[in-house]
């Protein structure tokens, strides 16, 4: 009986052990924890876009992934393309803005 609880408590710490190591991240892929983040954050830019009168936040595609967000989309004027990487900018928890809108 003593052999069967020591093989049960190993099992439990080598499950929890691969299901925490499931959750961490690296380069290519964000943690669970960043995940979450990185949605609050592009949640966050698109309702600053679609605030705003000068820029079409429905034109403008926002992702974010470990604090780096990509704008992509459409706009009218490069005056437009331009406040939506500075509203981008002012977001909290925005790392870098890479704006890649294009001029209709």
């Amino acid at each position: 009986m003593r052999n069967g609880f020591r093989y049960t408590t190993l099992a439990l710490c080598l499950i929890l052990v691969v299901g925490f190591l499931g959750c961490a991240g690296n380069r290519t892929r964000a943690s669970t924890g960043e995940y979450i983040d990185d949605s609050v954050i592009s949640t966050k830019v698109k309702t600053a876009l679609h605030a705003d009168e000068d820029v079409s936040g429905f034109q403008v595609e926002v992702e974010t992934f470990k604090g780096v967000v990509q704008l992509s989309g459409f706009v009218d004027t490069p005056a437009q393309a331009q406040k939506a990487g500075q509203i981008a900018r002012k977001v909290e928890g925005v790392q870098e803005v890479r704006n890649s809108i294009t001029i209709k």
